[in-house]
């Protein structure tokens, strides 16, 4: 199977409504060339999982500034002021979620497992409306899997079958998104031959790709 298409190809896999993961630490290792071909598409009402919200011209915080998300789940939102100026007018949810609680439910929704206790948000917001539950004294949150309809990473290298290498601090929550959406789409920054990235290197198998994008340098 040819997994490399057009970027208008794979933003047209998105449609008005779903649930999309996206790569990234404050914009750092986000396929930019994806979030940019989605604002330009205009696709709206969004329900945005990403560790945080970029800033107001880079990563997912454009899609936040052009009004393409309803409800974003993210780690933190500081350094994106559009992002808190909807959520307190009311225009868009925002849930915040622990970042590594964040990271725990989206490595569920790719393990398939049906959740996992935590301690961390006892006493706070971050416990409201949740189920808690006592082990040997001790109680804890249960926090519920994330999965996507559709996940955009960014690949450092990526070789033509879609094995994914990610340089440094690219990698974040890259690997874990692309264990958790129904259709994977990697942004490749460098598009390589089979073979041409080291086995020990792939952290990403190209079985939990389905599309291969090349980015714009």
């Amino acid at each position: 199977m040819n997994k490399l298409i057009s970027i208008d190809e794979a933003i047209a896999k998105i449609e008005d409504g779903m649930t999309i993961m996206i790569g990234g630490f404050l914009a750092n290792g986000t396929p930019e060339a994806l979030v940019d071909a989605l604002v330009n598409k205009g696709v709206k009402n969004l329900t945005i999982i990403g560790n945080d919200t970029g800033f107001v011209d880079r990563g997912i915080g454009k899609l936040v500034v052009n009004k393409q998300a309803k409800k974003v789940i993210a780690s933190h939102i500081g350094t994106n002021k559009e992002t808190g100026n909807q959520m307190n007018s009311g225009e868009m949810e925002v849930e915040l979620v622990p970042q590594g609680t964040l990271a725990e439910r989206v490595r569920c929704g790719g393990a398939g497992l049906g959740g996992f206790l935590t301690p961390t948000g006892l006493g706070t917001i971050v416990q409201d409306g949740k189920e808690v539950i006592t082990i040997d004294g001790q109680e804890y949150i249960l926090e519920k899997p994330l999965h996507a309809d559709v996940a955009l990473i960014f690949g450092s290298k990526v070789d033509k079958k879609g094995n994914v290498y990610y340089h440094q601090s690219t990698r974040n929550f890259n690997p874990l998104m692309a264990t958790a959406a129904d259709v994977v789409i990697v942004e490749a920054e460098e598009l390589v031959e089979v073979g041409e990235i080291e086995a020990s290197c792939v952290m990403t198998p190209h079985i939990f790709v389905n599309y291969i994008v090349k980015g714009d340098n």
